[in-house]
């Protein structure tokens, strides 16, 4: 993996293929392998750069709070450590998908288009947030254990869980490898991210939202919500799949995420205002 320093942690980052970009970015308290099967079949066609956030996997931890607006202003300083110039897709799952919104608020020119997977546009509510932050002190005395434990039961469908049982067990091992200071340090501030609901309207650039059918975290209900706010946007819901799309259906996933971009590389957009 490369890594590169910006706004002062060091960043990890898989940089794969060649053409167009896409970024990739993970969720909570997950890392970049989450998308092993999508950087395998899209860098064949496409320049895919699957970074660790901070506090995440191989990159540098910041402790106290980590916005999501401060994601994302990580994630386009990587862009500019990289001397990647022209607009990127940016697809985010769960927490991800937080980022990937604050990035269009934030960055908005660099964008061609959206992948938002499996998560929200609306906050916490006064009760998730309160909760969201008990645990992060929690897990700061007693470790990652607890956030698998509460996790791992929502994160995949029941049909992966019966046929994939593997799928959880990796999903375990990358929450338990994460450092406690980091994935409390995001946790703190998914609690205190802002309201996007109203805002998706203002979403210009072409727009793929993507769900799994099953999913217990990010229901395929409110996905269509959000999806049907977004003028140039496109919904694919995925059945079998809980909240882990792109593990649990990585072929399906690939292939909703490679007729994205192959209507934008044709339709020529190029712009996210």
């Amino acid at each position: 993996m490369k890594k590169v320093t910006v706004h002062g942690v060091t960043l990890a980052t898989e940089d794969r293929g060649a053409g167009s970009p896409l970024v990739l970015v993970h969720g909570f308290p997950l890392d970049h392998t989450m998308w092993e099967a999508q950087i395998e079949s899209l860098s064949g066609r496409w320049r895919v750069i699957a970074p660790d956030l901070r506090g995440f996997g191989q990159s540098g931890v910041t402790e106290g709070t980590v916005t999501m607006a401060q994601l994302a202003d990580d994630v386009a300083a990587l862009l500019e450590a990289l001397e990647i110039r022209e607009p990127i897709v940016l697809c985010g799952l769960s927490m991800g998908g937080y980022v990937a919104l604050a990035f269009w608020k934030r960055h908005v020119g660099r964008l061609r288009g959206l992948v938002l997977c499996d998560t929200r546009a609306a906050p916490d509510s006064a009760e998730a947030a309160a909760a969201r932050r008990q645990t992060a002190d929690r897990v700061l005395r007693e470790g990652m254990q607890v956030w698998a434990d509460a996790m791992l039961p929502r994160l995949v469908g029941p049909e992966t869980r019966e046929s994939q049982p593997q799928i959880a067990e990796r999903l375990r091992a990358t929450i338990l490898a994460c450092d406690p200071r980091g994935a409390a340090a995001a946790a703190l501030g998914m609690a205190g991210r802002p309201d996007f609901t109203a805002e998706l309207g203002g979403i210009r650039c072409p727009t793929l939202v993507l769900v799994g059918a099953g999913d217990a975290i990010s229901p395929r209900e409110e996905m269509l919500s959000m999806a049907a706010r977004i003028p140039a946007c496109r919904f694919v819901s995925i059945e079998g799949s809980g909240h882990m799309t792109p593990m649990e259906r990585p072929a399906e996933v690939n292939d909703a995420i490679a007729a994205f971009l192959t209507e934008i590389r044709g339709s020529g957009t190029a712009t996210g205002s």
